[in-house]
């Protein structure tokens, strides 16, 4: 799926979660997304986070086709053109700035902006953006904000990040409003490490039963 004909909606549809991936050895990055990839997740998002993620974006961009690759932690037009340069066919922040949604439409690329409040929200619906990462989620009030939101923006779905796990990913799912949850605990540190990638598979696997 080419990144003209991906949309935000596509990206948070097609499972019940997208893994929030910190890669600190690029090795780890092809036989990871294949993990994931085995298991039914394939839109991957790769955290800005480490010296190495663009290098793993280029690795699973051109090694694993079958996964859509997309770069987190994108804060600026720079780290939105870098992460597109190499291979993002996604962009996921962890706030938003108007600066930001331009320069991702520019690209032609599809963001899942991150918002916390209200008037965060506001910006980027008056920007074009109407599928939105809420973040970081149980800290800025979980399930109970998303519920508040339902009313006033009715017309938003969201992906809320931060604080989700398997064990209360379900509460999250069951909104309305919520078309999947971004969590960290598919791709364990430690299972990296150890090259455990079919724990990574049953983990995804897991995970994509959350939505059934």
């Amino acid at each position: 799926m080419s990144s003209t004909s991906l949309s935000a909606l596509n990206i948070v549809q097609d499972a019940a979660v997208i893994p929030v991936i910190v890669l600190n050895k690029v090795e780890h990055a092809v036989p990871m997304a294949k993990a994931l990839v085995a298991g039914g997740i394939r839109m991957l998002e790769v955290t800005l986070r480490t010296p190495v993620a663009l290098d793993c974006i280029r690795a699973i961009a051109k090694e694993v086709p079958d996964a859509v690759v997309g770069a987190g932690t994108v804060r600026s037009a720079s780290d939105a053109q870098a992460a597109a340069a190499a291979g993002a066919q996604f962009f996921v922040s962890p706030g938003y700035i108007s600066s930001l949604g331009q320069a991702c439409q520019a690209l032609n690329i599809p963001l899942l902006p991150g918002v916390a409040t209200a008037s965060e929200l506001m910006q980027a619906k008056a920007d074009g953006f109407d599928v939105l990462k809420f973040f970081p989620a149980v800290q800025s009030g979980g399930v109970a904000m998303l519920k508040a939101w339902s009313g006033p923006f009715g017309d938003v779905q969201f992906c809320p990040t931060g604080g989700i796990s398997i064990d209360n990913a379900q509460q999250f799912l069951a909104l309305p409003n919520v078309s999947c949850v971004g969590g960290s605990w598919l791709v364990p540190g430690d299972a990296l490490e150890q090259g455990d990638w079919a724990r990574i598979t049953e983990l995804a696997k897991a995970a994509r039963a959350l939505r059934a």
